[in-house]
Protein backbone atom coordinates (compact mmCIF):
# COMPACT_ATOMS: atom_id res chain seq x y z
CA UNK A 1 0.00 0.00 0.00
CA UNK A 2 1.09 3.66 -0.50
CA UNK A 3 1.26 6.10 2.28
CA UNK A 4 0.89 9.23 -0.02
CA UNK A 5 -0.66 11.92 1.37
CA UNK A 6 -3.35 14.65 0.80
CA UNK A 7 -3.64 18.14 0.62
CA UNK A 8 -4.77 19.44 4.30
CA UNK A 9 -7.72 20.96 2.19
CA UNK A 10 -9.25 17.47 1.20
CA UNK A 11 -9.50 16.71 4.64
CA UNK A 12 -11.80 19.35 6.04
CA UNK A 13 -14.70 16.70 6.50
CA UNK A 14 -12.27 15.03 8.88
CA UNK A 15 -10.98 18.05 10.84
CA UNK A 16 -10.63 16.92 14.55
CA UNK A 17 -11.52 18.56 18.05
CA UNK A 18 -8.32 19.15 20.26
CA UNK A 19 -10.09 17.07 22.91
CA UNK A 20 -10.61 13.53 20.86
CA UNK A 21 -10.95 10.46 23.08
CA UNK A 22 -8.49 8.29 24.89
CA UNK A 23 -7.33 5.12 22.63
CA UNK A 24 -8.91 2.10 24.73
CA UNK A 25 -6.01 -0.49 23.03
CA UNK A 26 -7.79 -3.81 22.18
CA UNK A 27 -7.36 -7.65 20.80
CA UNK A 28 -8.08 -6.75 16.95
CA UNK A 29 -5.93 -6.41 13.79
CA UNK A 30 -4.10 -3.17 13.65
CA UNK A 31 -2.82 -1.44 10.99
CA UNK A 32 0.53 0.03 11.02
CA UNK A 33 1.76 3.07 9.52
CA UNK A 34 5.50 3.32 9.54
CA UNK A 35 6.54 6.83 9.31
CA UNK A 36 10.20 6.61 9.21
CA UNK A 37 10.04 3.72 6.41
CA UNK A 38 6.79 5.26 4.65
CA UNK A 39 5.39 1.90 4.23
CA UNK A 40 2.45 0.07 6.04
CA UNK A 41 2.65 -3.34 7.78
CA UNK A 42 -0.85 -4.50 9.01
CA UNK A 43 -0.41 -6.90 12.27
CA UNK A 44 -3.13 -9.05 13.10
CA UNK A 45 -2.54 -9.84 16.98
CA UNK A 46 0.07 -6.80 16.83
CA UNK A 47 2.32 -9.38 14.94
CA UNK A 48 3.94 -9.17 11.96
CA UNK A 49 7.16 -9.70 10.96
CA UNK A 50 9.62 -10.05 7.86
CA UNK A 51 9.29 -13.50 6.03
CA UNK A 52 12.13 -16.29 7.92
CA UNK A 53 15.21 -17.10 5.68
CA UNK A 54 13.90 -14.80 2.89
CA UNK A 55 10.85 -18.06 2.21
CA UNK A 56 8.33 -17.17 -0.13
CA UNK A 57 4.93 -15.96 1.12
CA UNK A 58 2.01 -18.34 0.46
CA UNK A 59 -1.89 -18.65 0.81
CA UNK A 60 -4.70 -16.82 2.07
CA UNK A 61 -5.14 -18.24 5.58
CA UNK A 62 -8.04 -18.10 8.07
CA UNK A 63 -8.01 -17.69 12.13
CA UNK A 64 -7.24 -20.46 14.08
CA UNK A 65 -6.56 -18.93 17.18
CA UNK A 66 -8.98 -20.56 19.09
CA UNK A 67 -8.23 -24.10 18.37
CA UNK A 68 -11.09 -23.35 15.75
CA UNK A 69 -11.76 -21.37 12.30
CA UNK A 70 -14.52 -18.74 13.01
CA UNK A 71 -16.48 -17.90 10.31
CA UNK A 72 -20.20 -16.58 9.95
CA UNK A 73 -23.84 -18.74 9.36
CA UNK A 74 -25.00 -18.25 5.50
CA UNK A 75 -27.14 -15.15 5.22
CA UNK A 76 -25.63 -12.96 8.31
CA UNK A 77 -26.64 -9.28 7.79
CA UNK A 78 -24.30 -7.50 10.45
CA UNK A 79 -25.77 -4.29 11.51
CA UNK A 80 -23.47 -1.26 12.63
CA UNK A 81 -23.98 2.09 13.58
CA UNK A 82 -21.31 5.10 14.09
CA UNK A 83 -19.90 5.77 17.38
CA UNK A 84 -22.17 8.69 19.06
CA UNK A 85 -18.53 9.28 20.21
CA UNK A 86 -17.99 10.42 16.70
CA UNK A 87 -19.72 14.17 17.67
CA UNK A 88 -17.01 14.63 19.89
CA UNK A 89 -14.62 13.79 17.61
CA UNK A 90 -15.31 16.08 14.74
CA UNK A 91 -15.88 19.59 14.27
CA UNK A 92 -18.22 18.78 11.43
CA UNK A 93 -19.52 15.52 12.77
CA UNK A 94 -22.10 14.90 9.74
CA UNK A 95 -19.66 15.44 6.82
CA UNK A 96 -17.32 13.71 8.73
CA UNK A 97 -19.56 10.17 8.57
CA UNK A 98 -20.50 10.65 5.32
CA UNK A 99 -17.01 10.51 4.29
CA UNK A 100 -16.17 7.95 6.23
CA UNK A 101 -19.15 5.85 5.07
CA UNK A 102 -18.84 6.56 1.51
CA UNK A 103 -14.69 4.63 2.59
CA UNK A 104 -16.00 1.86 4.18
CA UNK A 105 -18.86 1.04 1.44
CA UNK A 106 -16.26 1.35 -1.55
CA UNK A 107 -14.22 -1.22 1.15
CA UNK A 108 -16.99 -3.58 0.76
CA UNK A 109 -17.07 -2.83 -2.99
CA UNK A 110 -13.96 -4.26 -3.72
CA UNK A 111 -14.73 -7.59 -2.43
CA UNK A 112 -17.64 -7.21 -4.94
CA UNK A 113 -19.79 -10.95 -4.62
CA UNK A 114 -17.51 -12.56 -2.90
CA UNK A 115 -18.50 -10.63 0.64
CA UNK A 116 -20.02 -13.47 2.99
CA UNK A 117 -22.51 -10.97 4.81
CA UNK A 118 -23.99 -8.00 4.10
CA UNK A 119 -24.05 -4.72 6.18
CA UNK A 120 -26.90 -2.56 7.79
CA UNK A 121 -26.79 0.95 8.76
CA UNK A 122 -28.47 0.19 12.11
CA UNK A 123 -28.81 2.57 15.35
CA UNK A 124 -30.56 -0.05 17.33
CA UNK A 125 -29.14 -3.59 17.77
CA UNK A 126 -25.87 -3.18 16.37
CA UNK A 127 -23.19 -5.53 15.97
CA UNK A 128 -20.41 -3.50 15.29
CA UNK A 129 -19.69 0.45 15.73
CA UNK A 130 -17.73 2.58 13.62
CA UNK A 131 -15.46 4.38 16.31
CA UNK A 132 -12.22 7.30 15.89
CA UNK A 133 -10.20 6.84 18.43
CA UNK A 134 -6.27 9.10 18.99
CA UNK A 135 -3.78 8.51 16.99
CA UNK A 136 -2.27 4.99 18.62
CA UNK A 137 1.77 5.62 17.28
CA UNK A 138 4.99 4.31 18.93
CA UNK A 139 8.16 4.31 17.63
CA UNK A 140 7.60 1.48 15.11
CA UNK A 141 5.36 3.41 13.21
CA UNK A 142 1.44 4.78 13.68
CA UNK A 143 -2.07 2.67 13.60
CA UNK A 144 -4.15 3.02 10.48
CA UNK A 145 -7.19 1.34 11.58
CA UNK A 146 -8.40 -2.11 13.51
CA UNK A 147 -11.40 -4.68 13.32
CA UNK A 148 -12.43 -8.25 14.52
CA UNK A 149 -12.11 -11.64 13.73
CA UNK A 150 -16.25 -13.30 13.27
CA UNK A 151 -17.96 -14.30 16.80
CA UNK A 152 -21.52 -13.21 18.51
CA UNK A 153 -20.13 -10.18 20.33
CA UNK A 154 -20.61 -7.04 19.75
CA UNK A 155 -16.92 -5.07 18.50
CA UNK A 156 -15.73 -1.94 17.18
CA UNK A 157 -14.40 -1.14 13.66
CA UNK A 158 -11.65 1.24 14.89
CA UNK A 159 -9.99 4.22 12.51
CA UNK A 160 -7.49 6.31 13.37
CA UNK A 161 -6.69 9.59 12.20
CA UNK A 162 -3.20 8.39 10.44
CA UNK A 163 -5.85 7.00 7.68
CA UNK A 164 -6.72 10.45 6.72
CA UNK A 165 -3.87 11.42 5.87
CA UNK A 166 -3.61 8.69 3.31
CA UNK A 167 -4.57 8.74 -0.79
CA UNK A 168 -8.62 7.96 -1.69
CA UNK A 169 -7.18 4.23 -2.52
CA UNK A 170 -5.13 3.54 0.55
CA UNK A 171 -7.78 3.97 2.85
CA UNK A 172 -10.34 2.34 0.47
CA UNK A 173 -7.59 -0.76 0.90
CA UNK A 174 -7.03 -0.54 4.22
CA UNK A 175 -11.44 -0.71 5.10
CA UNK A 176 -11.01 -3.47 2.84
CA UNK A 177 -8.39 -5.29 4.43
CA UNK A 178 -9.78 -4.73 7.82
CA UNK A 179 -12.86 -6.36 6.30
CA UNK A 180 -11.03 -8.95 5.32
CA UNK A 181 -10.44 -9.77 9.24
CA UNK A 182 -13.95 -9.28 9.52
CA UNK A 183 -14.74 -12.21 7.23
CA UNK A 184 -12.61 -14.37 9.22
CA UNK A 185 -9.01 -14.50 7.19
CA UNK A 186 -6.42 -14.03 9.56
CA UNK A 187 -2.78 -12.52 7.50
CA UNK A 188 -1.64 -13.79 4.09
CA UNK A 189 1.67 -14.59 5.96
CA UNK A 190 0.22 -15.85 8.92
CA UNK A 191 1.57 -19.23 9.59
CA UNK A 192 5.00 -17.98 9.07
CA UNK A 193 5.11 -14.82 11.05
CA UNK A 194 2.55 -15.17 13.26
CA UNK A 195 3.35 -18.95 14.76
CA UNK A 196 2.54 -18.02 17.93
CA UNK A 197 -1.30 -18.04 16.93
CA UNK A 198 -2.03 -20.53 14.86
CA UNK A 199 -3.82 -20.55 10.99
CA UNK A 200 -4.79 -22.87 8.84
CA UNK A 201 -3.89 -22.08 4.60
CA UNK A 202 -6.56 -21.99 2.33
CA UNK A 203 -6.54 -20.62 -1.34
CA UNK A 204 -3.77 -20.07 -4.10
CA UNK A 205 -0.13 -19.43 -4.04
CA UNK A 206 0.33 -15.32 -4.63
CA UNK A 207 2.10 -13.02 -2.45
CA UNK A 208 0.13 -9.96 -4.22
CA UNK A 209 -3.15 -10.11 -1.96
CA UNK A 210 -5.21 -7.33 0.05
CA UNK A 211 -4.09 -9.55 2.78
CA UNK A 212 -0.44 -9.08 2.62
CA UNK A 213 0.77 -5.52 3.03
CA UNK A 214 3.63 -3.35 2.03
CA UNK A 215 3.65 -2.90 -2.17
CA UNK A 216 1.58 -6.80 -1.95
CA UNK A 217 -1.11 -5.51 -0.48
CA UNK A 218 -3.80 -5.52 -3.60
CA UNK A 219 -7.05 -6.75 -4.39
CA UNK A 220 -6.85 -9.38 -6.48
CA UNK A 221 -9.19 -11.95 -8.51
CA UNK A 222 -7.34 -14.62 -6.54
CA UNK A 223 -8.83 -12.76 -2.72
CA UNK A 224 -12.11 -12.78 -4.24
CA UNK A 225 -12.49 -16.42 -5.31
CA UNK A 226 -10.75 -18.04 -2.36
CA UNK A 227 -13.14 -16.14 -0.04
CA UNK A 228 -16.05 -16.97 -2.00
CA UNK A 229 -15.22 -20.77 -2.16
CA UNK A 230 -14.18 -20.78 1.08
CA UNK A 231 -17.45 -19.87 2.05
CA UNK A 232 -19.71 -21.68 -0.46
CA UNK A 233 -17.81 -25.25 0.36
CA UNK A 234 -18.86 -24.28 4.68
CA UNK A 235 -22.51 -23.38 3.86
CA UNK A 236 -23.09 -26.46 1.64
CA UNK A 237 -21.55 -28.59 4.17
CA UNK A 238 -18.78 -30.24 2.46
CA UNK A 239 -16.39 -28.41 4.20
CA UNK A 240 -16.79 -28.91 7.92
CA UNK A 241 -12.43 -28.89 8.93
CA UNK A 242 -8.98 -27.25 7.44
CA UNK A 243 -5.98 -29.99 8.15
CA UNK A 244 -7.87 -31.27 10.93
CA UNK A 245 -8.92 -27.96 12.18
CA UNK A 246 -13.19 -27.87 12.73
CA UNK A 247 -14.72 -24.82 11.06
CA UNK A 248 -17.57 -22.99 13.61
CA UNK A 249 -20.33 -20.82 12.26
CA UNK A 250 -21.15 -17.82 13.85
CA UNK A 251 -24.57 -15.59 14.21
CA UNK A 252 -24.09 -12.22 14.91
CA UNK A 253 -25.09 -10.30 18.08
CA UNK A 254 -28.47 -9.19 17.36
CA UNK A 255 -29.76 -12.93 16.34
CA UNK A 256 -27.87 -14.57 19.37
CA UNK A 257 -29.54 -11.28 21.56
CA UNK A 258 -32.85 -12.01 19.59
CA UNK A 259 -32.79 -8.10 18.78
CA UNK A 260 -34.94 -6.99 16.20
Amino acid sequence: MKTNTIEKNEMNIYEMRSSQNKNVHGDAAIHNYYVSKTKIICETDSKGYQTPKNRSLFEIVVDASEGFIPLWEKDVILRWRFSPSLYNVFNNPDAAMNGIRNIFAKGILLWEDAAPVRFSEKSDGWDFEIVVKQDNCNPMGCSLASAFFPDGGRHQLVIYPKLFEQSEQEQIETIAHELGHIFGLRHFFAELKESAYPSIKFGHQNPFTIMNYGKESIMTDNDRKDLKQLYQRVWSGELTHINGTRIVKFFPYHILGGIV
